[in-house]
């Protein structure tokens, strides 16, 4: 295996046990708790592109999925997955690709993390409100409302974290690219 692509592997496996880390930091607010995963997901997607960060996000999800209690409160498996907060958890893997993808457009530009953060952050939001209407049955009204407004501020300033981190650190992972 070439040591640029296990270099990635390895990165996107630190990123996914990121996720969890951020998954464990919770706020039990209802269906929906506020988690630190999604910060590392954007950071995924900012320093990882949309290729790796993609597959850091789907990683956890896939881990997760198999019974390691990597989702909020220390839960794993197929149930939590498909419960109430399964479209917020799927819609990871598609912020980390938005933002990504954006990101590398943009050449990982300011501008370009912080329209990629937006979007991606509102993928999060357009996958999770409709599955938590769905699951819970809830109107469209108090799905937004429980599943989206509380966490407008704090995702904002998530995603500022993520910008401000990978801007710091990703001269760091370019210096020692070059180095190898």
């Amino acid at each position: 295996m070439p040591v640029e692509k296990l270099r990635w592997i390895v990165l996107s496996s630190l990123m996914a046990g990121l996720m969890a880390v951020g998954a464990y930091i919770h706020v039990p607010i209802g269906p929906v708790p506020i988690v630190l995963t999604n910060l590392f997901v954007l950071l995924a997607g900012l320093l990882l592109g949309s290729r790796w960060g993609t597959a850091s996000a789907g990683l956890y999800l896939f881990v997760g999925a198999i019974g390691v209690p990597v989702f909020y409160g220390g839960k794993g498996g197929l149930a939590h997955l498909l419960g109430p907060t399964g479209g917020y958890l799927f819609g990871f893997v598609l912020c980390a690709w938005i933002t990504g993808f954006i990101s590398e457009r943009f050449r990982y530009s300011m501008i370009g993390g912080v329209i990629g953060v937006i979007i991606g952050s509102l993928a999060v939001y357009g996958l999770g409100v409709p599955w938590l209407k769905m699951i819970t049955k809830m109107s469209w009204n108090k799905a937004w409302m429980i599943g989206m407004f509380p966490f407008l501020i704090g995702d904002a300033l998530k995603a500022a974290v993520a910008i401000i981190l990978a801007r710091a650190v990703r001269p760091m992972l370019n210096r020692q690219h070059m180095n190898e």
